[in-house]
């Protein structure tokens, strides 16, 4: 690993508290104590904190020296700010970003949930509609959005189209009709 550059400013640790777990076999509550905060890193669970907190080790001549243990502590669970620090500059990684599913490559993004009535004509004698998804581009702009029991009451009126330009005919004839009025082009005798 190639030492610091210049040009790349040494992070140095900011203060942090640290909460302490209670002991019962020593029958101590919860402390706090101020620790140095390393770095912060996002997992699928949340955030942990690498702190450094004060201790205390042996040398090799039997006496005792400052140290420093590090530990990974969730948070917030386990740390708490020190009014006034600014925390911008702690080494923060977050996670990637999730790798594109491969059914989503194929099929590509989702359309919006739901679908929209498109009504036809002036309002004079029975109403046509044409029932789209709401992405159609022949969808009207504003309607609003049916879930699916109102979207198959629509589609029973026999005044209402389903859309084959925006897929609304694949999605909703089979649940309309069961799946029995497709059949295998090969069996099909003329």
């Amino acid at each position: 690993m190639a030492p610091p550059s210049d040009a790349e400013p040494q992070r140095v640790p900011v203060p942090v508290r640290v909460v302490l777990p209670a002991d019962l076999l020593l029958g101590t509550e919860q402390q706090e104590v101020v620790a140095r905060l390393w770095k912060r890193r996002q997992t699928n669970t949340g955030w942990l904190y690498l702190v450094g907190l004060p201790s205390y080790r042996d040398r090799e001549d039997g006496g005792v020296e400052a140290a420093e243990y590090r530990v990974w502590v969730r948070a917030p669970e386990h740390v708490r700010p020190v009014d006034g620090v600014d925390y911008d500059q702690v080494t923060t990684e977050h996670l990637p970003a999730p790798a594109p599913s491969p059914i989503r490559e194929v099929l590509g993004e989702r359309r919006p949930s739901g679908w929209v009535l498109q009504k036809l004509g002036d309002g004079r004698g029975p109403t046509r509609s044409v029932l789209h998804a709401p992405d159609c581009d022949d969808a009207p702009a504003g309607a609003p959005l049916l879930d699916l029991e109102q979207a198959l009451d629509a589609a029973e009126n026999p005044a209402t189209q389903l859309c084959t330009r925006c897929g609304c005919a694949q999605e909703l004839t089979p649940v309309l009709r069961g799946f029995e009025h497709i059949t295998d082009p090969a069996t099909d005798s003329p």
